[in-house]
């Protein structure tokens, strides 16, 4: 397990140094207000996303084991592309966009989402190489686009960003085809078309309703920035998150497996022991790389991104405890979606959105971008007290099993030198 860990730890570690290339070519090349502009485009994107979970999502992982995955390709595409549909016409009432913009939206959400289909079922099927190979293909696509219009001089315009995102999300998907089809799967008699619809439904509903309240706990500020200040204050509030956020690659890399071993499994209770020993490595990993964030001087900001984003290091140290919060979020929740616990996570979700809500309208009208730092962190912690009060409850565990301490230090150092021997006699 630890190695398959690893080896998505460091498939993400190269998707979030891709994505912070992202970041700073685009915040580089088009400023502040640029940056605004492509963080609304991507907030977009995953707003009208988010509803996919609702016929899909980890659903897919879930039933992979039980259904052709031909079976279930085919409700989900169907969903995915209404979803897409509806979504991009709803944004084009809800904000003067162009239809030029929309135009985009459309296209770029159907290849994301439908590209996210695959490589969930392919993830179901533990094809985990496959998965880790077309999620770095994303980024690295993305950022390969930007180099050429940025860089190149081709295009140093946001437009850049639209058409580099078709290739990033466009190839990955012809590729994942063809992944799909190489999977010894063929359809199951016995088994309507109709009736595996419904048992996705009924599975993702469940699974995925706490995604929905989850992304208006994370992006809901962003829409409330772009309100009350402007798009260089977004594209300003974006670069300190996106920095933040780059760590919960940790929590996410380790609860993606914990998620699929705990679904496979037959005894549940004995994947407890596993999960808690992994969540203090998260917890300690995740500490340490907000210390190493947080030390880092304005200076460095400056002449990484360029002089408008100084203000992002207080941005930063507004976020730390949320996103030290949000680690034990995502194990405590990967494990109650591992047991269909699925109202535990939907009430964690839904109390941070009411925290959401309400410190949005409250303080980014008064503080700007530092409130919306500061009512994010505040939604993540009151959604992982929730989840952690009730993880210890339902385990029988208490707080003292879930902190880091010196066992963990030197457990996760010894794992850490028998992988890099692994590797050594792998090369050999």
């Amino acid at each position: 397990m630890i190695r398959r860990i690893a080896y998505h730890f460091l498939t993400r570690l190269l998707t979030a140094l891709l994505s912070f290339g992202v970041v700073w070519l685009t915040a580089r090349y088009l400023g502040a207000a640029g940056r605004g502009a492509v963080s609304l485009f991507v907030t977009d994107c995953a707003a009208v996303l988010l509803f996919i979970g609702l016929l899909g999502g980890s659903s897919l992982i879930y039933l992979s084991p039980r259904y052709s995955s031909w079976q279930l390709l085919v409700p989900a595409y169907g969903w995915a592309l209404a979803v897409c549909s509806m979504g991009t016409m709803t944004v084009g009432l809800l904000r003067p966009v162009s239809t030029t913009y929309l135009t985009h939206l459309w296209v770029v959400t159907v290849c994301q989402a439908l590209l996210s289909t695959n490589t969930s079922l392919l993830l179901g099927r533990k094809r985990e190489t496959t998965y880790n190979l077309l999620t770095i293909s994303q980024v690295l696509l993305l950022v390969g686009g930007l180099l050429v219009a940025f860089v190149g001089n081709w295009q140093r315009t946001v437009d850049a960003y639209y058409y580099a995102a078709y290739l990033a999300y466009g190839l990955p998907l012809l590729l994942s085809l063809g992944a799909l089809w190489q999977l010894p799967d063929r359809w199951r008699t016995g088994q309507s078309l109709q009736q595996v619809a419904q048992e996705l439904a009924y599975h993702s509903r469940g699974a995925h309703f706490s995604n929905i309240l989850t992304f208006i706990n994370y992006r809901l500020a962003y829409y409330f920035v772009a309100h009350y200040a402007n798009v260089r204050a977004l594209g300003i509030l974006s670069v300190g998150v996106s920095l933040a956020e780059a760590l919960w690659l940790i929590p996410r890399s380790t609860a993606l497996i914990q998620y699929v071993d705990l679904v496979h499994a037959t005894d549940k209770q004995g994947q407890l022991a596993p999960t808690l020993r992994t969540t203090r490595l998260t917890l300690l990993a995740t500490g340490a790389g907000l210390l190493v964030l947080c030390a880092l001087p304005t200076v460095v900001l400056t002449r990484l991104f360029g002089p408008e984003f100084g203000a992002a290091r207080l941005i930063l140290w507004y976020l730390t405890p949320g996103i030290l919060a949000v680690a034990s979020n995502i194990m405590c929740s990967t494990y109650f979606s591992g047991l269909e616990r699925y109202r535990v996570n939907n009430v964690a979700a839904g109390l941070g959105v009411a925290v959401t809500v309400a410190a949005c309208f409250w303080l980014i009208p008064r503080y700007g971008i530092y409130g919306a730092s500061l009512a994010m962190s505040l939604s993540y912690l009151a959604s992982a007290l929730y989840l952690l009060r009730y993880f210890l409850r339902d385990t029988g565990t208490r707080l003292r099993h879930l902190l880091p301490g010196p066992a963990d230090v030197a457990y996760g150092v010894a794992l850490w030198r028998k992988w890099l021997l692994v590797q050594q006699g792998t090369k050999v």
